[in-house]
């Protein structure tokens, strides 16, 4: 008899890098992960359902990588780099076979047939990685959920138009992508925001004074999505964000709002991740939305590199790669081992220790859900979310530990695997709870998102955000539908300005992983946005256009062509009563 249920999420996302750049940032990011992570996942799940698993994966997919994912330049790029590995793979056999060193050559052929195979993998789905997800949640093998639409950090955006616009984006091409409605959404970096009279932490003008916020859950409610998912600290409703939180005097304030505002219910002391639950939104009319939970105890033993799996020695080290090809020649060897004392990589060591990898945290899980079953006599559920990236590109070998799991878990006696969809569908969640803002972030709070470093980001946003507002109320309220110019102008406007709010930046700023990349990003998006402002009130106010403003529009239309369904009204929609 089974003790309880058991989900794995994946998100996945990248930022838009098509025609941003290729190496070392910039495309290559998106073509790393699809030979990688993408299409070795797809791989794993095809050979479970052949070999009569039902995996029940759930896995979010943001927009903003869906549209990457089938744009026709991202499949010339992808077929230029898979060459570009194999030609470094040749070269590099060629040397080692010269020079008799057989273990890398070893290494080398590996490489060749990996990129190989990925190539005519690629070549036999018609270049569409995104429409084999799809048909496997149409088989009902996998979950696909979504996410805010260019990956936004819902907390911070200082207008609700950006939360809706957002929320409505991920809505809108997630069913022009697999043909229905999302049922779940995985919120940008699991960042939540309740209802409370908000003040933004970085003021621009006086359009930015305290106004009332709606909750992030409200803006899901509002466009039919039932759950979403957050680190369980916030479940637990504590300050656990002290350290991080007094590092930066913006971020005190904001929190000193919050808290002025969370009135924390007595019901809410006794939750625990093994249950799903309705969030109070601070709004009886609206529907409740549903809450899970990230499991605290299995979740370091996948994503820690010194003290989880990929730490084990006998991995590939993702840090040290051979120039100029690139290709990774040496394991893990020690997570304190500097680079120069790698030892070199034997692909039969790495596989033989995913069994007890695997089998490690298959038992944990069943631990653990068997304990809370004795407890409670309840039929709980441990949620396992991780960036799906993680498998493949950080841990190389975190695909094939993700099927010997999956395999382990679909023979199990003890734990039953789910989609979150089937696992609330089933419970029918009433106990409602609040919980206080925050992420899976360091410090579970903003401060990756916003310090001393980034600040300056914000009040691009900001700015851009108001000027946005502004010209979309004049659109809704002035609406001259014959004018496809202008109607153009303003559609491109609203991509510049959801490519700037991305999390990303400041993430890669905050963690000098990118941060040139991520700060001219910013800067760019921020230049075109108010460049293509200038464009509509000339246009406006019948100022003449001339052919350098409309080259301008099309060098913009051309590099940030994705999502032809925005629309305008989206940050239209809301008017901010200002104190």
């Amino acid at each position: 008899m089974t003790k309880g249920n058991f989900a794995f999420v994946l998100h996945s996302h990248l930022p838009y890098v098509l025609s941003h750049g290729r190496w070392p940032h910039g495309t290559d990011w998106l073509c790393e992960a699809a030979a990688e992570t993408y299409i070795p996942i797809l791989t794993v799940l095809r050979d479970l359902v052949s070999d009569g698993y039902s995996p029940k994966l759930t896995i979010g997919i943001s927009p903003v990588l869906c549209e990457q994912l089938t744009d026709k330049s991202f499949h010339e790029e992808f077929n230029l780099y898979l060459n570009q590995k194999n030609k470094a793979a040749e070269n590099d056999i060629e040397e080692f076979d010269r020079t008799n060193q057989s273990a890398m050559l070893a290494v080398a052929k590996y490489w060749y047939d990996y990129y190989s195979n990925t190539l005519n993998h690629f070549e036999s789905i018609d270049k569409n990685i995104l429409n084999e997800f799809r048909k496997l949640q149409d088989e009902g093998f996998l979950e696909i959920i979504t996410c805010g639409a260019t990956h936004g950090y819902y907390p911070l955006l200082s207008r609700d138009e950006s939360l809706q616009a957002q929320t409505k984006g991920a809505v809108k091409n997630y069913h022009k992508h697999f043909g229905k409605r999302p049922r779940g959404i995985w919120l940008p970096e699991c960042a939540y925001r309740p209802r409370y009279n908000w003040t933004p932490p970085v003021p621009i003008d006086s359009e930015n004074g305290s106004y009332l916020r709606k909750g992030s859950d409200e803006f899901l409610s509002e466009n039919n999505l039932d759950f979403f998912i957050i680190d369980s600290v916030l479940l637990k409703g504590g300050k656990s964000t002290g350290v991080y939180i007094e590092r930066f005097e913006a971020l005190k304030k904001l929190w000193g709002q919050f808290e002025k505002e969370y009135n924390p219910r007595d019901e809410d002391k006794e939750k625990t991740p093994r249950e799903v639950y309705l969030l109070a939104s601070g709004n009886d009319d609206k529907k409740p939305v549903a809450v899970f939970s990230r499991d605290p105890e299995t979740g370091a033993l996948v994503w820690s590199g010194e003290h989880g799996y990929p730490g084990d020695g006998n991995y590939l080290d993702f840090h040290k790669k051979r120039f100029p090809g690139g290709l990774r020649y040496w394991a893990v060897t020690s997570s304190k081992a500097d680079l120069a004392d790698k030892i070199e990589y034997d692909i039969n060591r790495a596989l033989q220790r995913i069994p007890e990898n695997a089998n490690h945290f298959t038992q944990m899980v069943a631990n653990l859900l068997t304990e809370y079953n004795q407890q409670s006599e309840k039929h709980g559920i441990l949620v396992a979310p991780y960036d799906t990236e993680l498998f493949g590109h950080w841990w190389f070998e975190g695909p094939l530990f993700l099927k010997q799991v999956l395999i382990n878990l679909c023979k199990s006696q003890e734990i039953e695997l789910t989609f979150l969809s089937d696992y609330l569908d089933d419970k029918k969640p009433n106990q409602i709870i609040s919980i206080p803002e925050g992420s899976w972030g360091q410090g579970n709070h903003h401060y990756i998102w916003l310090n001393q470093n980034t600040e300056w980001t914000w009040k691009y946003i900001y700015e851009a955000e108001n000027k946005m507002c502004q010209l979309a109320r004049f659109w809704k309220n002035n609406p001259d539908k014959q004018d496809t110019e202008l109607e153009k102008l303003f559609k491109q406007a609203v991509r510049e300005l959801m490519l700037m709010s991305a999390s990303d930046w400041q993430f890669l700023i905050s963690t000098v992983a990118a941060a040139d990349y991520a700060e001219l990003r910013v800067k760019e998006h921020y230049h075109d946005f108010n460049k293509l402002t200038e464009i509509i009130n000339k246009k406006i106010n019948n100022d003449p256009i001339d052919n350098e403003m409309w080259q301008f529009y099309q060098e913009c239309y051309e590099r940030d062509s994705l999502f032809n369904e925005v629309e305008i009204e989206w940050f239209a929609e809301v008017d901010y009563p200002i104190e």
